[in-house]
C-alpha cells in the first residue's frame, strides 16, 4: 500500500551484505558459515589489549566494485571510525565503521513494479555505502533463561548499503532489495544466503499525510531475513502506525523486530541517534587511499549486470520485459538459461527455453523451496527435453509428464520417452486415419458441427486425443479435422 486514508509512505533501506571474503575485514580470522560457536574469533576480534586491526585489501576492492556498478562516487580516500556502543556480543565496546568519509557515495539503482502493461520503472538513488565490521551474535535458545554468545561473526567485513527514503510502498522496497540481492551476487561479492544472515535488510518506515513534505517519525525494522518477511513486516508497521495516529497517539523514534508468527512488529529498544554513538575516527587504522589506474582497472572487469542483460534478452532473443526481469533476476538463473540454450545448440529457442526455465520448473523449485542451483534437473537435462520439444517428438502435455519423472530422478529425457512410449505423433497418415475413425463413429455429432455447434471441434480433438493416448501431434491433429469436418455455420 502507498496510502491509506490519505496517508503516505516513506522507506528507506539499510542493507547489510557481508562481502565474500575469506578471511576477516581487520583480521586473518575465517569467514566459513557453520563452525562451532566461538572457534573462529581470534584475538583482534576479541578486543583483546595490544592487538591491532590490519585492513583486508579484497574488502575495500569489493566495495568499491558495488560501487563502480551502481555508478555511485568511489571515494579516492576514505576513512575508518569507532561506534562506540555497548552490547555483550560487542567485546570491543564499539564497532569500526564509516560515517565522516565512506568508501561510495550517491548512485542509484532502477526497479520494477508490476507487471505487463502495469509494470512501472522508478530509479531509487542511494546515499552511500559503507564498510564496516560485523558484530557478534546472542544467542537465547537452550540456555535455561540465560544468553550464550557467539562470537564466530565478529569481525567479519560487510558492505551497509543505505538508500535514500524514496519507496512509497512494500513492494517498491521489496523490488529495490531484490535488485541489490542480485547486483552483489552479479558481482560475486556476497552470495546473498539470507537464511545465513549473508544479506540483511533494516527497514525505516514513516507515514505522514498526503502532500506533506515534512517527514514523520521513523521506526526502524531491525534485521529482516527475506523478501516476503519483509513485505509482510512493512505493511504491518504502515498500518500500525496510522492506527496509532488516528487514534491520538504519536510515533515513538524506535528499532523494532518482526515477529513471523505473530505477523507483527514488536519494540526492541529506542533507537539512538548518531550523536549517542560517540562516533570518532579510528586512531589505529590509516586512510584508505585507492590509485585512479586501478579503480579504472576494477570498473573495467565489471561483469554484465541485471540491467544490461534483461536488454540483452530482449534485443537478441526477442523475449518480453518480464521474461527477461525474471531471467536476470539472479545470476544463478541467467547462468542456468544460457546453460541451457548453450547446450541445445543449433536448436535453440530462447522463447521455449523461456517459458521452460519461469514455468515448469520454477514452479517445481519453489514447491520444493530450492534454489536454481540445487535443481534435480540440470541445465543439459532441460536442453534435452526441450530438443524433443523442438523437434515434434513430445507434445507440451506429454513434455510436462517427462519433465516430472526427470525431476523424479527417472533419467534423461530421452531414456524416460523410451521407457514409456510417449513419441509423439507426427505421422499425417495415422493421425488422418484416427480422425476418420473418430468421424464415422460419430455422424450425428459431425451433423451437428456442420449446422453450426461449432463448439463441437473440442469433442473431436479429445475423442481423437484420447485414441491417440495424448500423442497425436496438436496442430497436426487440428488441421487434419478442419479439413474433414468442413466449415460450420456458427464460424465467421
Amino acid at each position: 500500500m502507498s496510502s491509506m486514508n490519505g496517508w503516505e509512505t516513506v522507506i528507506g533501506l539499510e542493507i547489510h551484505a557481508q562481502l565474500a571474503t575469506k578471511s576477516k575485514i581487520f583480521s586473518g580470522a575465517s569467514t566459513a558459515f557453520g563452525a562451532e560457536p566461538n572457534v573462529q574469533a581470534c584475538a583482534v576480534d576479541l578486543g583483546l589489549p595490544g592487538v591491532l586491526p590490519v585492513l583486508n585489501a579484497e574488502a575495500v576492492h569489493m566495495a568499491a566494485l558495488f560501487g563502480l556498478a551502481i555508478g555511485a562516487h568511489v571515494a579516492p580516500v576514505s576513512t575508518f571510525d569507532r561506534k562506540n556502543y555497548f552490547y555483550p556480543d560487542l567485546p570491543k565496546g564499539y564497532q569500526i565503521s564509516q560515517l565522516a568519509q565512506p568508501i561510495v557515495s550517491g548512485g542509484s539503482v532502477t526497479i520494477t513494479t508490476g507487471e505487463g502493461e502495469k509494470a512501472v520503472n522508478k530509479t531509487i538513488n542511494l546515499t552511500r555505502a559503507h564498510l564496516e565490521e560485523d558484530a557478534g551474535k546472542s544467542l537465547h535458545e537452550d540456555f535455561s533463561g540465560m544468553t550464550g554468545i557467539d562470537l564466530n561473526r565478529a569481525g567479519t567485513p560487510l558492505i551497509e548499503i543505505v538508500s535514500e527514503p524514496e519507496m512509497r510502498s512494500s513492494a517498491e522496497a521489496v523490488a529495490y532489495a531484490r535488485k541489490v540481492h542480485a547486483i552483489v551476487q552479479y558481482l560475486g561479492i556476497c552470495d546473498g544466503n539470507m537464511q545465513e544472515g549473508s544479506f540483511r535488510v533494516d527497514a525505516n518506515v514513516s507515514v505522514r499525510p498526503k502532500g506533506e513534505t515534512k517527514l514523520g517519525t521513523r521506526t526502524e525494522i531491525k534485521n529482516v531475513n527475506s523478501f516476503r518477511f519483509l513485505e509482510r513486516a512493512i505493511d504491518y508497521e504502515i498500518t500500525r502506525q496510522i492506527e496509532l495516529i488516528e487514534d491520538g497517539g504519536t510515533v515513538q523514534q524506535q528499532t523494532r523486530l518482526y515477529d513471523p508468527d505473530k505477523d507483527e512488529t514488536r519494540m526492541m529498544r529506542t533507537k539512538e541517534a548518531a550523536d549517542d554513538y560517540r562516533y570518532f575516527p579510528d586512531p589505529d587504522l590509516l586512510p584508505v587511499v585507492i590509485d585512479q589506474t586501478l579503480l579504472a582497472e576494477w570498473k573495467a572487469s565489471l561483469p554484465e549486470l541485471p540491467d544490461a542483460k534483461a536488454a540483452r534478452y530482449q534485443s537478441d532473443y526477442g523475449l518480453s520485459p518480464y521474461d527477461a526481469g525474471v531471467l536476470t533476476s539472479a545470476r544463478a538463473i541467467a547462468t542456468y538459461f544460457e546453460q541451457t540454450l548453450n547446450s541445445m545448440g543449433a536448436a535453440a529457442d530462447a522463447k521455449l527455453c523461456a517459458n521452460w526455465v519461469t514455468g515448469a520448473l520454477a514452479a517445481q523449485l519453489n514447491k520444493a523451496n530450492l534454489g536454481i542451483e540445487q535443481s534435480p534437473v540440470s541445465s543439459d537435462a532441460l536442453a534435452g527435453l526441450l530438443l524433443r520439444v523442438a523437434d515434434n517428438t513430445l507434445s507440451n502435455k506429454l513434455a510436462k509428464e517427462v519433465f516430472d519423472a526427470m525431476w523424479a530422478g527417472e533419467g534423461d529425457a530421452d531414456s524416460i520417452i523410451d521407457a514409456r512410449g510417449l513419441k509423439q505423433i507426427t505421422d499425417s497418415s495415422a493421425i488422418e486415419a484416427m480422425v476418420d475413425e473418430i468421424l464415422a463413429a460419430n455422424p450425428g455429432k459431425v451433423a451437428e458441427y456442420r449446422s453450426g455447434k461449432d463448439k463441437l471441434f473440442g469433442f473431436f480433438v479429445g475423442q481423437v486425443m484420447k485414441a491417440a493416448q495424448g500423442k497425436a501431434n496438436p496442430q497436426q491433429l487440428n488441421e487434419v479435422l478442419k479439413a474433414r469436418l468442413g466449415p460450420s455455420e456458427g464460424s465467421s
